[in-house]
């Protein structure tokens, strides 16, 4: 919480000869920071209350409540690749969100890099279990969806691996636009679940896809937006707004990312009351 505090202070220390369409553009870009914080700290409250509760319990099996194909008694390997897997999902949640807040990167150099040194570890073995666990063990959804997780998983990697070299080159500019898409596509899944939700509430049930086999069009147009293109493109129209000497386009910018905020606000909320917080 303190974070998100900390990023709303800093949007208010913007400097007053800064444009009006700067300004607002960057308004916009702090909101959706704090819908998503507090979003994905509730995700992590989920993450670690759930899963970490049952298994410290000595009862992992519950997890299949919610994860079909998740603990199976006996396979050793794969349990050991899905603990690990949403071990880190807490990690790089919590840490993901601590490397975007400016206050953090000025006064605590030595904290950000740790943590960001943690925080690609962390996403790459992710990416690499999330692989493992959809071909080697299955997962609910059809095929589509497995090849979207899948290149998610491929954009995760890239993305860690451009944003090292940068950091280690010290070509921050170049480090914070690839450290930006990472996080972004590290919050695929996150995505997903909040997408999903927002649709399921604004249908008042399952539309376009069979609940039972968990597959249909929406579910294949969800998933590619969510893990590989939407957010992404998203940024990258934003990082273009920012740079545009066109004074329209980060008011147009601004105001596609607040419709954006909102509507992600209500999926957050209807993936807290309905999916998160009755678990806990």
């Amino acid at each position: 919480m303190n974070a998100t505090v900390a990023v709303a202070v800093e949007a208010a220390a913007v400097s007053r000869q800064a444009p009006l369409s700067a300004r607002a553009l960057r308004a916009a870009a702090v909101s959706w920071f704090v819908v998503t914080a507090l979003g994905q700290l509730t995700f992590a409250g989920y993450v670690a209350g759930f899963y970490g509760r049952t298994a410290l319990a000595g009862r992992p099996e519950l997890w299949n409540k919610v994860m079909p194909h998740g603990y199976v008694a006996g396979d050793t390997f794969f349990n050991l690749v899905l603990g690990v897997h949403l071990a880190f999902a807490f990690v790089i949640t919590v840490g993901g969100l601590m490397q975007l807040v400016p206050a953090i990167r000025r006064r605590l150099p030595a904290l950000h890099r740790a943590t960001g040194r943690v925080y690609l570890l962390a996403a790459a073995l992710m990416a690499a279990g999330g692989l493992v666990m959809v071909w080697g063990r299955g997962a609910v959804g059809d095929l589509s969806q497995h090849v979207a997780i899948s290149i998610n998983a491929g954009l995760i990697l890239s993305c860690a691996t451009v944003a090292w070299r940068h950091a280690r080159a010290r070509r921050i500019d170049l480090h914070r636009r690839w450290a930006l898409r990472l996080f972004l596509a590290v919050s695929g899944v996150w995505f997903f679940r909040v997408g999903l939700m927002l649709w399921i509430v604004v249908n008042q049930g399952p539309a376009g896809f069979d609940p039972k086999t968990f597959s249909g069009p929406f579910l294949t147009v969800l998933a590619f937006a969510a893990y590989a293109v939407l957010p992404l493109a998203v940024l990258e129209g934003y990082l273009r707004a920012q740079r545009s000497r066109v004074a329209w386009v980060p008011y147009a910018m601004a105001s596609g990312i607040a419709l954006l905020t909102l509507a992600m606000a209500m999926g957050v909320a209807a993936a807290a009351a309905i999916l998160w917080l009755p678990r806990l």
